[in-house]
């Protein structure tokens, strides 16, 4: 690869970076998670390790946070705070020691003793004193300048105002981190995505009186500058620092060598589960001040401390229960409730367990410590539980042999491929029959790839369904508007938009009319080539009557899985009182009525990113409706790529490398000669 290559996409990372960076310290709004974010700015720093003619002023090796917002006054930090190098292994750990030695040209570690301080997740802040009084509050910044943010800081109760303390020093600028508990966080998750987040949302408010009324806490850890600190080391700091009335971790701890180390990281990381904070790592200090000050920096950080980091996507917590979920089709899914733990930046309080045959495979239990597992966008699930740590009169979980919901019979499924037993017990009931799967089949029906009635989501469904509103698809249209009006939460204009939202789905294509339906193995593709097949909803209907399943093999692309499921629908009696009310309620238009020859015609599109009052759902509808079509990722076969708010940035990345050309919604729907 040639040096121009390797400078552009360099900088390419490096305003990547800087974009991820004005995200998370601005506007408390990470776009990754930490653990992804920790692995590009080591891309970063390897690229220029590996190319020594790669240099930019913004390169995470020189640079640190973001610089500060224009909502708060800036100020100078009179010494940087610095960001620390991380470890992520024994390897890394035993280098940095390695390094240390080197420098300070010692043959052995005998005398070297580290300070090893658990990570809180939160806020950096600077708390400047003077003769015992907090002057200044000051956050992190980009290290070199903060934004004086004190009228939120003295809110916070852990912070003492006046210190009265003899041996407070003169002058000190007292550093710590500023964190929300999880216990007190329930009471915020629905504003914000984690604990860490709603403590930098709650910093930055304008209104002090509005950061009060956030339950912020405050542990201190180093210092700035000082004049007149009377201690040598920083474990007698941190005793200093509880003495004058800061909170200050308590699995704080003084140890010699790696090995120990180690064995403490591995000891905090199995209590993670039992803390009230969360904590991503274990920050190693060389414990001498004389050693810290002939050690001194490299580039933005200390030589004398590292953030040994711990698993980004896996954690431990205490299954609570084992609740049993079921869904639209029958399938009865057990899942782990967990007390609530940081995994990756995501607050994790739910962990599947996927089937009967998972359960007993691990044998997981209730009040077992597990080992959850969260990579990238999946499902959070348990890897395995401890058994040693299990108690005496632990019982084995039995997996309901009747469905939890209706008291049906659950059975396991003959596959006819694999010649097996499906490992998915399944309610046996069919229909409607089944409160749990009919809740489910409603939030199907109104869903955004079915019906797609705005304003009508799964809470809705589910607050309706307990008060009787609804228990069938048609219900959906005979609502007691006058009855809503009077329920908490409504009024008469959100009733009237809801009205106005159903009225207008009241017109439907026949494919997403099929789909509505739930039937088991049919999913869009299937009901677009069942669409195609039968023409209009008639002749689909007629199914009941004449019984001609068999013929449904000819469709290419339904086998005799998608024919028996059908064949199951047609059979059940509440089914086709739901079909036949549906048919004198609803404009199913026939396949045929769509144009085979659009103003999209031959041309292929894919969406990124948030569109302005249109769903995913609903543009595609409108792009096949117009003879065009979708794809699910960037490639040469794309034409248009329609980018939103908050765009994947890979994809349109790639989409500029091949010139692929790249619009907006007002752009799209001047091509269907609509106004945005």
């Amino acid at each position: 690869m040639s040096q121009k290559i390797i400078e552009k996409e360099y900088k390419k990372k490096i305003k990547l970076l800087n974009e991820y960076n004005r995200k998370y310290y601005n506007e408390n709004a990470p776009i990754i998670t930490d653990s992804e974010y920790d692995k590009f700015k080591k891309e970063i720093i390897d690229l220029e390790k590996k190319n020594n003619f790669l240099d930019l002023k913004n390169s995470p090796s020189k640079s640190i946070g973001f610089k500060p917002s224009k909502n708060f006054n800036k100020v100078k930090h009179k010494v940087p705070m610095l960001s620390l190098s991380n470890a992520f292994s024994e390897v890394d750990l035993k280098n940095f020691e390695k390094k240390i030695l080197n420098f300070l040209s010692q043959i052995n570690n005998s005398n070297i003793s580290y300070t090893a301080e658990p990570k809180i997740d939160g806020i950096s802040a600077s708390l400047i004193y003077i003769n015992g009084k907090l002057k200044t509050g000051l956050s992190r910044g980009d290290g070199k300048e903060g934004e004086d943010i004190t009228s939120n800081l003295v809110t916070i109760k852990d912070i003492p105002k006046i210190i009265l303390s003899k041996d407070f020093p003169e002058k000190i600028d007292i550093r710590g981190e500023v964190f929300i508990q999880n216990s007190d966080f329930e009471n915020l998750k629905e504003k914000f995505a984690n604990p860490r987040n709603a403590a930098s949302g709650s910093l930055r408010q304008k209104n002090p009186a509005d950061t009060k009324k956030i339950p912020l806490k405050f542990i201190a850890y180093t210092f700035g500058f000082e004049e007149g600190l009377k201690v040598n080391n920083q474990y007698d700091y941190l005793k200093k620092l509880s003495e004058w009335g800061f909170k200050t971790n308590p699995l704080n701890k003084l140890i010699v060598g790696i090995d120990k180390l180690l064995k403490n990281y591995n000891e905090v990381e199995k209590k993670r589960a039992s803390l009230d904070f969360d904590i991503d790592g274990i920050v190693y200090k060389v414990n001498d001040f004389r050693l810290q000050k002939r050690l001194g920096f490299v580039a933005n950080a200390p030589r004398w401390a590292i953030a040994h980091k711990f698993s980004s996507n896996k954690a431990i917590s205490e299954i609570v229960d084992i609740d049993i979920q079921i869904g639209r089709t029958g399938a009865l899914t057990p899942v782990a409730k967990i007390k609530p733990v940081n995994i990756g930046g995501v607050l994790v309080s739910n962990a599947t367990l996927h089937n009967e045959d998972e359960i007993n495979r691990k044998d997981i239990r209730v009040g077992d410590t597990a080992t959850i597992e969260r990579a990238g966008d999946v499902i959070p699930h348990i890897l395995s539980v401890d058994t040693k740590k299990r108690n005496k009169n632990s019982k084995k979980f039995i997996f309901p042999k009747n469905c939890p919901s209706c008291g049906s019979k659950t059975i396991k499924e003959f596959n006819i491929i694999t010649k097996k037993k499906d490992a998915v017990r399944r309610c046996s009931s069919e229909g409607y029959d089944c409160d749990k799967i009919s809740i489910e089949k409603l939030k199907h029906f109104v869903s955004k790839e079915a019906l797609n009635i705005d304003g009508f989501g799964k809470k809705i469904v589910e607050s309706f369904w307990k008060l009787n509103l609804i228990k069938f698809p048609q219900d959906i249209f005979k609502l007691n508007f006058k009855k809503i009006e009077k329920l908490e939460g409504w009024g008469k204009l959100s009733v009237e938009n809801l009205k106005y939202s159903i009225n207008e789905k009241k017109r439907i294509s026949f494919e997403r009319f099929i789909y509505s339906l739930g039937i088991r193995h049919i999913g869009l593709e299937n009901a677009k080539l069942l669409s195609k097949y039968f023409g209009k909803f008639s002749n689909f209907y007629d199914l009941s009557q004449n019984n001609k399943f068999s013929d449904l093999l000819n469709i290419d692309g339904i086998g005799e899985t998608q024919v028996n499921s059908i064949k199951n629908f047609f059979s059940n009696k509440m089914n086709l009182i739901v079909l036949n009310e549906l048919e004198k309620i609803l404009f199913i238009d026939s396949t045929t009525n769509i144009r085979k020859k659009g103003l999209l015609s031959d041309k292929t599109f894919l969406v990124t990113g948030k569109l302005d009052g249109i769903s995913r759902a609903e543009i595609k509808s409108l792009i096949e409706e117009n003879s065009g079509t979708t794809v699910s990722s960037v490639s040469k076969k794309l034409n248009y790529l329609i980018v939103g708010d908050k765009p994947t940035k890979r994809k349109v990345f790639t989409a500029k490398e091949l010139k692929i050309k790249i619009i907006d919604q007002v752009q799209f729907l001047k091509m269907l000669n609509k106004t945005s």
